[in-house]
This record gives structure tokens, C-alpha cells and sequence, in this order.
């Protein structure tokens, strides 16, 4: 028995959206992630392709820093040199906050010299297996002077990039945002501006005068919870790990009596 002509056609469009992306742009398979190990810091360059969103001198679409949770990228220490990453880039959050160095030679309005961007975003459409999709401002730092909008209308280029640790402004302090929707039974936390690897892949919290450390869960993109029935009044110090294995502990950083959709600052040399 012959199949009828609109099941032909579901068949059809089912593997067209497997070969596809949602807006028409053939689907890549994604590169190895690229970790913080050693040989992830050498000076080994990798090949990857870069477009650019938002303003062209802007740090993307109203500076929210997208799939991370970050808020206000266009601002210090991030200063719009930021980018969305594809998968093994982004790694499902994982990759938020580290930093990578580019550079292009081609086409003629591209210095050559490497810039440095810090992962802020996901790239839900890569057009390679390594994809950054920079902030306008980013894109157009691999430029000459005065070149960056001609570079800009090459709207995409072959770059080469590898990563790098991040290194921050001397003065820059870690910063501990309690997201909005943080209440006495539920703390959402992000964690960033870090040195180093930049990224964080562990969370534990503990309320002040007690030995036990909770671990907090990953939520989405660069936002760490926990949920219990028991009051979280504080004042809470937090230690958080880097995908390298680095373990930091910062006593106290969140107070007693800490507010949502507050920032809370590390002090002394973290």
C-alpha cells in the first residue's frame, strides 16, 4: 500500500528539521567543549566563525546578558566585550563567565591583533562547530582603527580563537547577585567577575555559626538555588568552584538580612 501524500510530506518536514534550524539555517554538529584544563590555556589557536547582534557599538539586545543571567554587560567590568557561545562553548550555562581570545586576518579591515571576550549568552543558531556571536562592540574590536563598521557589514568572519583566564581590572571584586525572585525559603545566587577561569560549576552555602555546607543546584545559565523549608536568614558564606578544580571560600558575603535583586560584594583580594 502506497503511503498517502501528506504523510510523505510529514516525513519530509521531520527530516528537513532535523538537517534544519527553526529560521531556515542548516544545523552544525557542535566541536569538543573546550574545558579549562591545561591544554585548553596553551597557545594552541582554534578555527570558529563569528556574527555579531544587537547595536552596532552595543553589547547586545538591551545589555541583559541573555542565557547567563548576567545583567547590565555594558557596563565595567565587562565593558560590551561579550559574546553568545554554541554548545561547547556555552555548555548549558556551565561556560558562563569564562573568557576566550580572537582574532581575524581576513577580510582586510581585520587588525590581526586578539581581543578578549567573556561568554554572556547562548548562540541557539551556530553556523560552525565553534560559533561566537559577538556583542556589535566586540566584533568590531578585531578591526583597524577606524575600520570597525567596515568590518561590521562583513557581517560574518573566520576567526581564530583560544581560551584564555580572565583577567579582570585590579579593584574588581567578585560579585554575589541574589536574583529577584530569592525569598526566606528559596535563594537564587549568581556568581561572576571572577579571575581566573571566570566560570563556576559548584555552589555550597553556610549559614554563619554552624559547620555544615548546603550545595546549591543549577537552575539555568549562570544561576545557582536551593529550595527549603527551613529560613534562610544569614548571614551566609559561599564557596564555589571553577571547572579548573579551584575552590573558593568567602565568608559572610551574604548578610543577615540580605534583599533580592541585591548585589553583594567579596572583599579583601577575592
Amino acid at each position: 500500500k502506497m503511503a498517502s501524500s501528506s504523510s510523505v510530506l510529514l516525513v519530509a518536514a521531520v527530516l528537513a528539521a532535523v538537517v534544519w534550524g527553526a529560521h531556515g539555517i542548516p544545523k552544525v554538529p557542535p566541536g569538543p567543549n573546550i574545558t579549562a584544563s591545561p591544554a585548553s590555556y596553551g597557545n594552541k589557536w582554534l578555527d570558529a566563525k563569528t556574527t555579531w547582534y544587537g547595536k552596532p557599538t552595543g553589547a547586545g539586545p538591551k545589555d541583559n546578558g541573555g542565557a547567563c543571567g548576567y545583567k547590565e554587560v555594558d557596563k565595567a567590568p565587562f565593558h560590551g566585550m561579550t559574546s553568545c557561545g554554541n554548545i561547547p562553548i556555552f555548555k548549558d550555562g556551565r561556560g558562563c563567565g569564562s573568557c576566550f581570545e580572537l582574532k581575524c586576518t581576513k577580510p582586510e579591515a581585520c587588525s590581526g591583533k586578539p581581543t578578549i571576550v567573556t561568554i554572556t549568552d547562548k548562540n541557539e543558531e551556530p553556523i560552525a562547530p565553534y560559533h561566537f556571536d559577538l556583542s556589535g562592540h566586540a566584533f568590531g574590536s578585531m578591526a583597524k582603527k577606524g575600520e570597525e563598521q567596515k568590518l561590521r557589514d562583513a557581517g560574518e568572519v573566520e576567526i581564530k580563537f583560544r581560551r584564555v583566564k580572565c583577567k579582570y581590572p585590579p579593584g574588581t571584586k567578585v560579585n554575589f547577585h541574589v536574583e529577584k525572585s530569592s525569598n526566606e525559603n528559596y535563594l537564587a545566587l549568581v556568581i561572576k567577575f571572577l579571575q581566573g577561569d571566570g566560570d563556576v560549576v559548584g555552589v555550597d552555602i553556610k549559614q554563619k555559626g554552624e559547620d555544615k555546607w548546603t550545595e546549591l543546584n543549577e537552575s539555568w545559565g549562570a544561576v545557582w538555588r536551593i529550595d527549603t523549608p527551613h529560613k534562610l536568614i544569614g548571614p551566609f558564606s559561599v564557596r564555589y568552584t571553577t571547572e579548573g578544580g579551584t575552590k573558593t571560600t568567602v565568608d559572610d558575603v551574604i548578610p543577615k538580612g540580605w534583599k533580592p535583586d541585591t548585589s553583594y560584594e567579596a572583599k579583601g583580594g577575592y
